[in-house]
């Protein structure tokens, strides 16, 4: 089940349990229910002040941390969103939701052995659970895979590559990132200060981890993902899908959460390289693209769809650049993050309202 819909479901249900159960205030009970409401509208900032205010009248609840540790998983809190799974599995260690949730926050945070651990337990509990049995395999898989690979190391990243006939272009990938971090770096007025992970792999691993649809060239997750065969097969490609994918980590440095979809692929499709002649070529079709419907993930989109999305975004973050210059988009990311909303922060930025700004796109 998508991720998403797994928290509206979650939230429907366990909203119909706390309006029912026995509360000994009140109070807390509609600020519960409040809570969870917020989370099925996607409003993951005002059910994360709720839960924090029934938590701290109901400390033993292990539905409330439940709902907190979802909250933050949507605003990219997963260190805090962990806490709060694995105090609702102290208090209730059959809360089978929250066990599920707390191996893919271990997951997201590079822990692939602890969220096998935590998923093993997950299906002893509930081995019926077919999604559940079937991402434990792909996580072992992966973890395996893992295992078997070598490391490549620089001052900025660490590439893991499977074995000796891939050691060249390891070497290959640790000098294209080098160039893309002092590059991106002097355009934004930031540097990521830990060293980022890139993995390379088969077109096959890279699909079975990922399961990325068969247009995408490379991925991010914490984890700069990329494989080998196609679209690395020239030295200009290499440099384009890295710097990409390497940007979206950048972007995740200055703000974890709240960032549409199309300022953070609009700038790692229009700072991957100096060359935005393919994104000019779309404008007639792009100007009619409203951005706020790019906010969420483009994975949704076909492949044609997908050129079209990117272009409109490139194309929107190139201006945004070109007018204000990089500080000030590193600026708004970094309002973004701190739970600013885009209207604002945009304003704030660019002193001049986001809907000006796009009703221009459509114009020009």
């Amino acid at each position: 089940m998508p991720y998403r819909k797994m928290v509206f479901v979650a939230a429907v249900a366990i909203c119909a349990i706390a309006a029912v159960a026995a509360q000994i205030d009140p109070r807390t009970a509609l600020v519960e229910r409040a809570a969870w409401e917020a989370l099925g509208k996607g409003q993951a900032r005002q059910a994360a002040s709720a839960f924090r205010e029934a938590i701290a009248a109901d400390p033993k609840n292990a539905r409330l941390h439940l709902g907190s540790g979802i909250a933050a998983m949507l605003e990219r809190r997963d260190r805090d969103a962990g806490d709060a799974f694995e105090t609702a599995l102290a208090l209730d260690p059959k809360l089978t939701e929250a066990r599920a949730r707390l191996g893919v926050v271990r997951y997201r945070m590079g822990d692939t052995a602890g969220a096998i651990r935590t998923y093993e337990t997950l299906v002893a509990d509930v081995p019926s659970d077919a999604d559940a049995q079937a991402t434990l395999d792909r996580w072992r898989r992966e973890q395996d895979l893992h295992d078997r690979m070598q490391n490549a190391i620089g001052s900025h990243f660490t590439v893991s590559f499977e074995g000796p006939a891939e050691a060249a272009l390891a070497k290959q990938a640790l000098e294209s990132l080098d160039r893309a971090y002092w590059r991106i770096g002097e355009e934004l007025g930031t540097y990521p200060s830990d060293p980022v992970r890139v993995v390379l792999y088969t077109t096959e691993q890279f699909r079975d981890i990922t399961r990325s649809p068969t247009w995408v060239a490379g991925a991010y997750d914490g984890t700069i993902r990329v494989p080998m065969l196609g679209a690395i097969d020239k030295a200009e490609e290499l440099d384009r899908v890295l710097a990409h994918e390497f940007i979206h980590a950048v972007v995740r440095t200055l703000a974890a959460r709240n960032v549409p979809t199309w300022l953070n692929e609009g700038l790692a499709a229009a700072l991957e390289s100096n060359d935005l002649e393919w994104a000019n070529k779309l404008a007639d079709k792009t100007r009619a693209v409203p951005l706020r419907a790019l906010q969420n993930g483009f994975t949704r989109f076909n492949g044609d769809q997908a050129v079209l999305a990117y272009a409109a975004s490139a194309r929107a973050v190139r201006r945004l650049l070109d007018e204000a210059g990089g500080f000030a988009v590193a600026n708004l990311l970094r309002d973004l993050g701190e739970g600013i909303g885009l209207d604002a922060a945009f304003l704030h930025r660019f002193q001049r309202p986001f809907t000006d700004f796009q009703a221009e796109l459509a114009e020009s």
